[in-house]
């Protein structure tokens, strides 16, 4: 009767046993099948969101020189601008860090906006002075003053706010893998508990 028993208690121990490695596998397989999906999903985010506009601008440009402090000489020209302006966000250059032990996905760097400007410029109304006359190095510098005028126009405009609404859009879709299959999403330190809690984030 007591080696009965003591059988009995040996395969209920090996049962047992070999139950818990089993669910041990499964929930090690679980892990490793989730932190597949969710490099996946961040794979997929890694992609070029690219957001366009057009901007327009009228600039006065205009340059003296004085020659033996004596003769001035001035030129002034009108710049018409039309401009193709690209705002993007390369998400390719997101980094990250995926813990299975911890459940934990933890984003460590969000790519700031690129701005691209394609200026057509169109001059008009060309005034040149005897001998300050236009050159390339003019058409460089208003090249660059229109370039630096339409970056401070573009930041300001509605077409930077889309381009974060887009970005927003697509790092939510990494919470969303991640909260439903119980994984916690980080920004660094910061725990994010909610698809607004990325809005937070990009400001």
């Amino acid at each position: 009767m007591r080696n009965f028993l003591l059988g009995v208690l040996i395969t209920a121990f090996l049962a047992f046993g070999i139950k818990y490695f089993i669910d041990q596998s499964n929930t090690r397989k679980t892990e490793v099948a989730s932190s597949g999906l969710i490099r996946d999903q961040i794979k997929n985010t890694g992609k070029l969101v690219v957001t366009e506009g057009y901007f327009s601008d009228i600039i006065t440009y205009k340059d003296g020189k004085t020659y033996f402090n004596l003769i001035t000489s001035e030129k002034k020209i009108i710049v018409l601008v039309n401009a193709n302006v690209q705002v993007s966000y390369d998400l390719r250059k997101i980094e990250h860090h995926i813990d299975p032990e911890t459940k934990t996905v933890t984003i460590t760097k969000i790519p700031e906006a690129e701005i691209n400007i394609n200026p057509e410029i169109t001059y008009h109304d060309i005034q040149e002075g005897i001998i300050n006359k236009f050159s390339t190095d003019d058409h460089n510098t208003v090249r660059k003053i229109v370039i630096e005028k339409l970056n401070k126009k573009v930041k300001k405009s509605t077409l930077v706010t889309n381009s974060k609404n887009r970005l927003i859009s697509e790092l939510q879709k990494i919470y969303l893998v991640t909260n439903s299959l119980g994984w916690t999403l980080k920004y660094k330190d910061i725990s994010i508990d909610s698809q607004k809690g990325i809005e937070k984030l990009i400001k």
